[in-house]
Protein backbone atom coordinates (compact mmCIF):
# COMPACT_ATOMS: atom_id res chain seq x y z
CA UNK A 1 0.00 0.00 0.00
CA UNK A 2 2.49 2.40 1.24
CA UNK A 3 4.26 1.70 -2.31
CA UNK A 4 1.29 2.36 -4.08
CA UNK A 5 1.33 5.92 -2.68
CA UNK A 6 4.76 6.69 -3.01
CA UNK A 7 4.12 6.26 -6.82
CA UNK A 8 1.21 8.21 -6.76
CA UNK A 9 2.66 11.05 -5.04
CA UNK A 10 5.99 11.16 -7.30
CA UNK A 11 3.68 10.56 -10.66
CA UNK A 12 1.82 13.82 -9.63
CA UNK A 13 5.24 15.44 -8.66
CA UNK A 14 5.89 14.54 -11.82
CA UNK A 15 2.88 15.83 -14.38
CA UNK A 16 3.20 19.42 -12.23
CA UNK A 17 7.04 19.82 -13.01
CA UNK A 18 5.90 18.42 -16.70
CA UNK A 19 3.47 21.36 -16.88
CA UNK A 20 5.52 24.22 -15.50
CA UNK A 21 7.89 23.53 -18.46
CA UNK A 22 5.42 23.63 -20.99
CA UNK A 23 3.56 27.47 -19.61
CA UNK A 24 7.58 28.63 -18.48
CA UNK A 25 8.14 32.10 -20.95
CA UNK A 26 11.09 31.56 -22.59
CA UNK A 27 13.11 35.34 -22.23
CA UNK A 28 13.38 36.80 -25.64
CA UNK A 29 16.43 37.21 -27.09
CA UNK A 30 17.75 41.03 -27.32
CA UNK A 31 16.65 42.45 -30.89
CA UNK A 32 20.14 42.37 -33.12
CA UNK A 33 22.07 45.57 -33.54
CA UNK A 34 22.65 46.40 -37.64
CA UNK A 35 25.57 48.09 -38.73
CA UNK A 36 26.12 49.44 -42.13
CA UNK A 37 28.90 50.66 -44.45
CA UNK A 38 28.22 52.98 -46.79
CA UNK A 39 29.32 55.42 -50.13
CA UNK A 40 27.87 57.91 -51.95
CA UNK A 41 27.36 56.41 -55.40
CA UNK A 42 26.16 60.22 -57.30
CA UNK A 43 29.81 61.55 -56.03
CA UNK A 44 31.93 58.82 -56.95
CA UNK A 45 32.13 60.42 -60.76
CA UNK A 46 33.59 62.94 -60.07
CA UNK A 47 36.41 61.53 -58.13
CA UNK A 48 35.08 62.86 -54.35
CA UNK A 49 34.97 60.43 -51.51
CA UNK A 50 31.66 60.32 -49.22
CA UNK A 51 31.36 57.39 -46.96
CA UNK A 52 30.68 56.49 -43.53
CA UNK A 53 28.80 53.64 -40.72
CA UNK A 54 25.10 53.51 -39.89
CA UNK A 55 24.87 51.77 -36.73
CA UNK A 56 21.32 51.02 -35.40
CA UNK A 57 20.61 52.34 -31.55
CA UNK A 58 17.01 50.74 -31.46
CA UNK A 59 13.95 50.04 -33.57
CA UNK A 60 13.68 53.80 -35.08
CA UNK A 61 16.66 55.49 -34.71
CA UNK A 62 20.33 55.11 -36.01
CA UNK A 63 23.72 56.91 -35.41
CA UNK A 64 25.24 57.60 -38.96
CA UNK A 65 29.18 58.81 -38.89
CA UNK A 66 30.42 59.70 -42.59
CA UNK A 67 33.68 61.53 -44.26
CA UNK A 68 33.70 63.53 -47.23
CA UNK A 69 37.07 64.01 -49.06
CA UNK A 70 37.14 66.44 -52.75
CA UNK A 71 41.22 66.15 -53.05
CA UNK A 72 40.89 68.35 -56.05
CA UNK A 73 43.75 71.37 -56.41
CA UNK A 74 41.66 72.60 -59.48
CA UNK A 75 38.40 71.14 -60.55
CA UNK A 76 37.49 72.85 -63.80
CA UNK A 77 39.69 75.74 -63.17
CA UNK A 78 38.60 76.65 -59.25
CA UNK A 79 40.42 75.25 -56.48
CA UNK A 80 37.99 72.43 -54.69
CA UNK A 81 39.82 70.85 -51.37
CA UNK A 82 37.39 69.94 -48.67
CA UNK A 83 37.67 67.48 -46.08
CA UNK A 84 34.35 67.14 -43.84
CA UNK A 85 33.87 64.90 -41.16
CA UNK A 86 29.62 64.40 -40.14
CA UNK A 87 27.72 62.63 -36.94
CA UNK A 88 23.87 62.35 -38.03
CA UNK A 89 20.78 60.91 -35.62
CA UNK A 90 18.19 59.89 -37.49
CA UNK A 91 14.57 58.54 -36.69
CA UNK A 92 13.00 56.06 -39.04
CA UNK A 93 9.41 56.13 -39.05
CA UNK A 94 8.97 52.69 -39.98
CA UNK A 95 11.79 51.26 -38.54
CA UNK A 96 15.56 51.58 -39.07
CA UNK A 97 16.98 51.17 -41.91
CA UNK A 98 13.62 51.08 -43.85
CA UNK A 99 11.60 53.76 -45.39
CA UNK A 100 11.52 57.58 -44.60
CA UNK A 101 13.65 59.06 -42.32
CA UNK A 102 14.20 62.81 -41.11
CA UNK A 103 17.77 63.59 -39.24
CA UNK A 104 20.06 65.99 -37.68
CA UNK A 105 23.62 66.91 -37.71
CA UNK A 106 26.74 68.67 -36.81
CA UNK A 107 29.83 68.55 -39.23
CA UNK A 108 33.10 69.98 -39.08
CA UNK A 109 35.44 70.96 -42.63
CA UNK A 110 38.59 72.56 -43.72
CA UNK A 111 38.76 73.95 -47.18
CA UNK A 112 40.97 75.45 -50.20
CA UNK A 113 38.35 76.46 -52.58
CA UNK A 114 36.76 79.18 -54.55
CA UNK A 115 33.43 80.69 -53.44
CA UNK A 116 30.66 79.97 -56.69
CA UNK A 117 30.36 83.59 -56.70
CA UNK A 118 33.96 84.29 -57.77
CA UNK A 119 33.67 82.39 -60.81
CA UNK A 120 33.55 85.55 -62.65
CA UNK A 121 35.55 88.20 -64.03
CA UNK A 122 34.07 91.02 -61.87
CA UNK A 123 36.77 93.28 -60.20
CA UNK A 124 37.12 92.51 -56.40
CA UNK A 125 35.61 94.86 -54.01
CA UNK A 126 36.97 94.62 -50.23
CA UNK A 127 33.55 95.38 -48.49
CA UNK A 128 35.55 96.49 -45.32
CA UNK A 129 37.19 99.43 -46.95
CA UNK A 130 34.81 99.79 -49.95
CA UNK A 131 37.64 100.44 -52.46
CA UNK A 132 37.65 98.67 -55.72
CA UNK A 133 40.79 96.55 -55.43
CA UNK A 134 44.01 95.51 -58.43
CA UNK A 135 41.84 91.98 -58.49
CA UNK A 136 39.60 90.21 -60.55
CA UNK A 137 37.19 87.30 -58.72
CA UNK A 138 38.53 84.50 -60.80
CA UNK A 139 41.82 85.08 -59.64
CA UNK A 140 40.87 84.91 -55.93
CA UNK A 141 40.25 81.55 -53.59
CA UNK A 142 39.51 80.79 -49.61
CA UNK A 143 41.07 78.75 -47.31
CA UNK A 144 40.14 78.18 -44.23
CA UNK A 145 37.46 75.74 -41.92
CA UNK A 146 33.88 75.73 -41.08
CA UNK A 147 31.50 74.69 -38.57
CA UNK A 148 27.59 73.19 -39.85
CA UNK A 149 24.59 72.03 -38.68
CA UNK A 150 21.43 71.68 -39.81
CA UNK A 151 18.47 68.39 -40.78
CA UNK A 152 17.98 65.93 -43.32
CA UNK A 153 15.54 63.60 -44.73
CA UNK A 154 15.10 60.97 -46.89
CA UNK A 155 14.21 57.35 -48.30
CA UNK A 156 16.24 53.83 -47.29
CA UNK A 157 15.24 50.77 -48.94
CA UNK A 158 16.40 47.04 -50.07
CA UNK A 159 17.92 46.08 -53.16
CA UNK A 160 18.98 42.82 -52.17
CA UNK A 161 20.24 40.55 -49.23
CA UNK A 162 22.63 42.66 -46.80
CA UNK A 163 22.38 45.42 -49.70
CA UNK A 164 20.06 48.98 -49.17
CA UNK A 165 19.69 52.22 -51.08
CA UNK A 166 19.91 55.76 -49.09
CA UNK A 167 18.80 58.30 -51.37
CA UNK A 168 18.94 61.77 -48.99
CA UNK A 169 18.77 65.49 -48.91
CA UNK A 170 20.12 68.07 -46.29
CA UNK A 171 19.78 71.94 -45.55
CA UNK A 172 21.33 73.93 -42.76
CA UNK A 173 23.58 76.32 -41.12
CA UNK A 174 27.58 76.89 -42.57
CA UNK A 175 29.86 79.26 -39.85
CA UNK A 176 32.69 79.45 -42.20
CA UNK A 177 36.38 81.27 -41.08
CA UNK A 178 38.42 81.82 -43.72
CA UNK A 179 41.35 84.00 -45.29
CA UNK A 180 41.40 84.91 -48.98
CA UNK A 181 44.17 84.56 -51.41
CA UNK A 182 45.77 85.30 -54.67
CA UNK A 183 45.90 82.37 -56.87
CA UNK A 184 49.71 82.17 -57.96
CA UNK A 185 51.54 84.70 -55.35
CA UNK A 186 49.82 83.34 -52.43
CA UNK A 187 49.58 86.95 -51.37
CA UNK A 188 46.09 88.27 -49.15
CA UNK A 189 43.74 90.33 -50.98
CA UNK A 190 41.70 91.08 -48.29
CA UNK A 191 42.55 93.70 -45.64
CA UNK A 192 41.40 91.26 -42.40
CA UNK A 193 43.78 91.10 -39.92
CA UNK A 194 42.81 87.47 -39.18
CA UNK A 195 40.24 85.37 -40.40
CA UNK A 196 37.20 87.07 -42.41
CA UNK A 197 33.75 85.03 -40.94
CA UNK A 198 30.65 84.36 -43.12
CA UNK A 199 27.31 82.43 -42.15
CA UNK A 200 24.67 81.37 -44.40
CA UNK A 201 21.97 78.64 -44.65
CA UNK A 202 23.09 76.19 -47.71
CA UNK A 203 22.78 72.73 -48.78
CA UNK A 204 25.54 70.70 -47.98
CA UNK A 205 24.44 67.13 -47.50
CA UNK A 206 23.28 64.96 -50.50
CA UNK A 207 23.65 61.80 -52.59
CA UNK A 208 22.51 58.43 -53.17
CA UNK A 209 24.18 55.74 -50.80
CA UNK A 210 24.97 52.57 -51.48
CA UNK A 211 24.91 50.22 -48.00
CA UNK A 212 26.33 47.33 -47.00
CA UNK A 213 25.39 45.00 -44.08
CA UNK A 214 28.30 44.26 -41.95
CA UNK A 215 26.47 43.02 -38.87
Amino acid sequence: MKYKIFIAVLSLFSVINISAQENQIEPKPESEKKLYVKGNALLIPIGVINAGLEYQLSNKFTLQGDVLISPWKSFAGHEAQIYMGTIEGRYYFNEAFKGWHVGANFSVGAYNLQKPNYWNDDVYTDAQIGIPSQYIKSQLYQKGYSILFGVEGGYQFRLAENWNMDIFAGIGSSQDFYKGYVRGTGERYDSADGYNRSGEIIPYRGGVMISYRLK
